[in-house]
């Protein structure tokens, strides 16, 4: 594949002021039947209400809405606004059968720092299920506000909550001359605070986060032909790290952040490659006249999972590293493209092909059997949140190309509306430290 036009690509570092201008609207279409009820009530605030930063409670709400396996009250039902424990009627709460509520406090120090405290509350048993106090600046508030509903899931599920995470994508514009022009942006992952790292008239494709979440690495078609390359997401800075002759593409980077997968065909046909990166030496991982592409780690690092058509239509097969031997996993339906583990390696996302309809699909490794997750006519390049509940995707949408999400089991559905320009190439980034 080529792109004939003119070059511009424009480096921009990962700050505040460098956003996108669309932002990600969320819609829940389906979610888990017997949610659990929450109430998020609203923080206390001890300057004028007018001055307050960001609605703390909100952000915290939407977060468990959006997760589809809880069902958040609506202020107006609330029948109290408590900030603090003795405050609280747990009776009141009891007759609506409200499980748990949250509340807290929201207070800024006179160095401008804000105090935060929060508490999960058990209402039939009236205690405390967790809580913490912390004092942040500003710009750690709605990342504070994720970390409060990542503990909140965690304590309610049992599953590390994802919240606290960031999205890279890459959106396609029509400019004013009619062209196209191509950003890689990250969000959080509610699709607030979209920030471009580059931006080009050429084709951008295939983020992978590097598993600190301080890289990203990307297809660039600079010049009329692809190179890789890996760029800091904070500074901007970026290395270009695979221009061969041929096909430079798909690039997933290894568990431990030394290695890079990708497919070239700088030998011939396209194959899978590792490059390591400390002394950018390459390992040839396929040896078959087909088309092998689409490599993805497993998350112990001894496997990689690919798409192959070596059987006469695409297929997901699986190499181990250590003997090189590669088998298949797919047999249900002709088509199987863009595989990924999920983070606990027992199963596999990936596209799922048949009769023109491409879905996102789910493989149990263990004992095989498939899943079809979503019901949609064009559904692409799938990706697992870091704690494995979640699946996003690019589909067709209102807006033409746009994000979507299910659940690994498939009894939640969102939808991500970005609402200027289409949304391509999801990939979901790892954990942050705190």
């Amino acid at each position: 594949m080529r792109y004939i036009c003119r070059l511009l690509i424009v480096l921009l570092p990962i700050m505040p002021q460098a956003q996108a201008q669309g932002e990600l609207e969320i819609f829940i279409d389906t979610g888990v039947e017997n949610a659990l009820p929450i109430a998020v009530v609203p923080f206390g605030w001890n300057r004028p209400a007018d001055t307050q930063p960001i609605d703390l409670h909100r952000t915290i709400a939407n977060d468990l809405a959006r997760s589809g396996r809880f069902a958040t009250m609506d202020e107006g039902d609330m029948p109290q606004m408590p900030v603090e424990f003795g405050h609280v009627n747990f009776r009141d709460w009891q007759l609506l059968r409200m499980e748990n509520i949250v509340i807290g406090n929201l207070k800024q120090g006179e160095t401008g720092d804000f105090e935060i405290e929060f508490r999960l509350l058990d209402v039939y048993k009236g205690t405390q299920l967790t809580g913490f106090r912390i004092t942040v600046p500003r710009k750690q508030l709605r990342r504070t506000a994720h970390r409060i509903s990542d503990i909140i899931f965690e304590k309610l599920t049992g599953v590390r909550g994802a919240f606290n995470t960031r999205i890279a994508y890459v959106t396609v514009k029509q400019d004013a001359a009619g062209g196209e022009r191509h950003s890689l942006q990250i969000a959080d992952a509610d699709g607030f605070n979209p920030q471009v790292l580059l931006e080009s008239e050429q084709a951008l494709m295939s983020p992978a986060w590097s598993p600190d979440g301080q890289y990203l690495a990307y297809v660039s078609f600079e010049g009329d032909s692809s190179s890789v390359f890996v760029q800091n997401v904070r500074t901007g800075q970026r290395d270009e790290i695979a221009a061969h002759e041929g096909i430079n593409s798909a690039p997933a980077f290894s568990p431990d952040g030394g290695r890079l997968a990708l497919t070239l065909s700088k030998e011939g046909n396209p194959e899978i490659f590792v490059l390591h990166l400390s002394s950018n030496s390459l390992q040839r991982i396929t040896h078959n006249r087909a088309i092998d592409t689409e490599p993805a780690w497993s998350p112990d690092g001894g496997r990689l999972i690919f798409t192959s058509d070596r059987g006469g239509t695409p297929q997901i097969y699986e190499v181990d590293l250590q003997s090189g031997a590669p088998r298949r996993l797919t047999f249900e339906g002709p088509y199987f493209a863009r595989p990924r583990y999920s983070p606990d390696g027992t199963g596999i996302t990936m596209v799922h092909g048949n009769n023109g309809m491409y879905r996102i699909a789910y493989l149990d490794i263990e004992n095989g059997s498939l899943s079809i997750l979503t019901n949609n006519r064009l559904d692409e390049s799938p990706s697992f949140s870091p704690n494995g509940s979640m699946i996003i995707y690019a589909t067709n949408g209102r807006y033409g190309s746009e994000l979507a999400a299910v659940s690994a089991d498939g009894r939640v559905h969102q939808r991500l509306a970005l609402q200027d320009g289409e949304v391509r190439e999801p990939a979901w980034g790892p954990f942050l430290s705190d």
